[in-house]
């Protein structure tokens, strides 16, 4: 299995980003991720537009795609998103790049971008890592070659 397997199977139970909304993951690597987004009425609002949530849900589930791949389990503990414009277009993509990883914290920024690559939203997230009580040994984190679980 790829890395991209690993992400989309362990990803698979979050329900709402996932499944609800349709976000896809299509690339991942250490500190980076990049979704996409079809999208269709359910994600619009009265007006016709994109839901604010639903570019607040990419965001947040890409930046959890990213921050925890080959780390301990990481929470958004903080964001702060900045709507740009309305989007273009029927499909949504999102990137989430490492700002600043820190032992216990971590900062990403994470850019909406609409179908004519402008971007929509930005969100900058403060997460948090969660290690496992039970520590692993070197050997053991080494030896497991799903990037989301070796930590866990």
């Amino acid at each position: 299995m790829n890395d991209l397997d690993y992400a989309r199977q362990y990803f698979k139970d979050d329900v709402y980003a996932a499944g609800t909304t349709g976000i896809v993951i299509e690339e991942v690597s250490k500190q980076y991720a990049k979704t996409s987004l079809s999208l269709d009425a359910r994600h619009m609002n009265a007006a016709g537009r994109v839901m604010g949530a639903v570019y607040t849900t990419m965001a947040d589930f890409t930046f959890a795609v990213s921050a925890n791949y080959d780390a301990p389990l990481t929470v958004t503990v903080q964001s702060s998103s900045s709507f740009l414009k309305a989007a273009e277009g029927n499909t949504l993509t999102a990137e989430s790049k490492c700002v600043k990883d820190g032992g216990r914290s971590c900062v990403y920024d994470v850019t909406v971008y609409d179908e004519v690559n402008e971007p929509v939203l930005l969100m900058r997230v403060q997460g948090q890592k969660i290690y496992p009580k039970e520590k692993k040994t070197e050997e053991e984190i080494l030896n497991n070659p799903d990037p989301f679980t070796r930590w866990k």
